[in-house]
């Protein structure tokens, strides 16, 4: 496993994978904030030892992919969608089996519908639809909104951005499980000390929406598994209820308990759960 520098959508993004090239491929889209580290090794190591080839890869202004002066993103989302098919490019993969989280998972929707013949499926983790909907659907929790409305951080101060995400990560992980901060902050750490530049992950804040358009989430036609914490306070399971209804023949697994993202107690059944999805 080492990292991969690749061209992708004319800038360079850092990359690595995990497993046979010759297995069916995975490429993991993490949320907006975070980078490829967040899909951890030993969550890509479950899929690759179940006969998966995974991508992951650092956004822009993550990691140690291209970055950008913080309060200028040369960016857009769009170009976030296109980054995700430039990666299978570089790695000469005709159509991957696409897992998003997050902002990710909006992403992955927006690939499946621009180029549906590059995705063979979708798993949706902890996501939102990412086209409007007529259901009126849930806000953040009380608890989200409190944190989100009094946070503050001096990006500076590499201490202070990572007692920042280990707070901001106890939020997203709910109120229904204990938080294992040691982890987490070792975690954290590791994202923070390798990036480029890591203020410049406050870009992803500024980035415009998709400009609307005569499509529906109801066109995606690759098989979809959604799955979705029930103690979810970003985007309560209400959220992944409306995608299952609005992707065609889309399957919702909930998670009892869990929160945003990835707890490492449920890798064994979202990692299970995929290989399941993605074994035709």
């Amino acid at each position: 496993m080492t990292e991969r520098m690749v061209e992708a959508n004319g800038v360079e993004l850092c990359t690595e994978a995990f497993g046979d090239p010759g297995h069916a491929p995975i490429l993991l889209i993490m949320g907006l904030g975070a980078s490829m580290l967040w899909w951890e090794e030993g969550f890509c190591e479950l899929l690759a030892g179940g006969g998966r080839f995974v991508v992951r890869y650092d956004h822009r202004d993550t990691g140690r992919s291209v970055t950008y002066e913080p309060g200028h993103p040369g960016y857009s989302g769009t170009d976030l969608v296109a980054d995700a098919v430039g990666v299978l490019d570089a790695y000469e993969i005709p159509a991957a089996h696409v897992v998003g989280v997050s902002a990710g998972g909006a992403l992955a929707q927006l690939v499946a519908l621009d180029d549906p013949d590059r995705v063979a499926s979708l798993v949706l983790i902890s996501t939102s639809p990412a086209l409007p909907m007529e259901d009126e659907l849930p806000p953040p929790t009380e608890e989200f909104g409190r944190f989100a409305a009094g946070a503050t951080v001096d990006w500076s101060d590499a201490e202070a951005v990572i007692d920042h995400l280990v707070e901001y990560s106890r939020v997203l992980a709910g109120v229904q499980r204990p938080f294992a901060e040691s982890p987490m902050r070792d975690l954290v750490r590791r994202d923070v000390e390798r990036a480029r530049d890591f203020a410049a992950v406050q870009n992803h804040d500024m980035l415009a929406e998709r400009e609307p358009a005569d499509e529906s989430l109801s066109s995606i036609a690759a098989p979809t598994l959604i799955i979705h914490g029930t103690a979810d306070p970003l985007f309560p399971v209400e959220h992944g209820a409306a995608l299952a209804r609005e992707v065609p023949g889309a399957r919702l697994l909930a998670l009892d308990g869990a929160g945003h993202g990835l707890d490492r107690a449920d890798w064994e059944t979202i990692a299970g759960a995929i290989l399941a999805h993605t074994a035709a």
